[in-house]
């Protein structure tokens, strides 16, 4: 186990990097972090890659010792794999965790932005559609999907947050202790808004950094419009219960 030195004002840091079929991007990309911010570990979690992705981060990992593989059953989803994750770096100590993707569609070199607010925050969020942060390679039906689909949830949940489903994030490890992540239903993309929308229910301390999100070179996007579709009607519900919840609260407190 690596004795990183630690970030400063956050403490042991893990980046959990979940990867399917990313053989080509799998050395590039932990290369990018392992240069970006030395003091960091890595969390390779592949999901039975059928083109080798678990052994070259094995490779990799025995070459380097702040790189580790969990090498897990099969394709199980985005946030089972995380959840894994997760719990992989609770157990080895670690005071915060930060997801990213494989696909060098998330900058290594913009991590620090998400630490140093981490230092005096809960949870940051890697936001494209701040001041600052920015979409590169992508179809404008596609970004308007993702624009018009996080004004959907800050709608119907009333989260502030204008990027709930970007998946460039850092969290204390404290913070998934308090919202039961272990319980999170959802596998796909929708796994992300649910996290923060627990978070932020929660009322941990949460803050919003500018990144710059590029479209992946190598490999296939992950991606459908069926996972769309899901996460929209996961938000509907949510927001719903939500309302009912608030509701009842509210007439609990009135005098009677």
């Amino acid at each position: 186990m690596s004795e990183a030195e630690g970030y400063p004002g956050v403490g042991r840091v893990l980046v959990i990097i979940p990867t399917y079929n990313e053989a080509d991007n799998v050395r590039l990309i932990t290369g990018r972090v392992r240069k970006a911010v030395p003091n960091v570990d890595i969390l390779v979690a592949d999901d039975n890659s059928p083109d080798g992705t678990g052994a070259i981060a094995d490779e990799l990992a025995e070459a380097d010792d702040h790189i580790f593989v969990m090498h897990r059953a099969g394709k199980e989803g985005l946030g089972e794999a995380y959840k894994a994750g997760f719990a992989w770096g609770k157990d080895k100590g670690y005071d915060a965790v930060v997801e990213m993707d494989a696909d060098g569609s998330h900058a290594p070199e913009e991590l620090h932005k998400l630490l140093d607010a981490l230092a005096n925050h809960d949870a940051v969020l890697g936001t494209r559609y701040i001041a600052g942060g920015s979409v590169h390679n992508w179809p404008m039906r596609r970004l308007l999907l993702s624009r018009g689909g996080n004004i959907y949830i800050r709608m119907a949940l009333g989260m502030p947050f204008r990027d709930a489903t970007g998946g460039y994030r850092a969290y204390r490890i404290g913070v998934l202790d308090k919202i039961d992540v272990a319980t999170i239903a959802s596998t796909g993309y929708s796994f992300q808004v649910e996290l923060a929308w627990r978070a932020y229910r929660q009322g941990f301390r949460m803050a919003e950094v500018p990144i710059t999100f590029t479209e992946r070179e190598h490999g296939v996007s992950k991606m459908s419009g069926n996972i769309f579709k899901e996460q929209l009607l996961r938000v509907t519900v949510w927001g719903a219960q939500a309302r009912k919840e608030d509701l009842r609260n509210m007439i609990s407190r009135k005098p009677r």
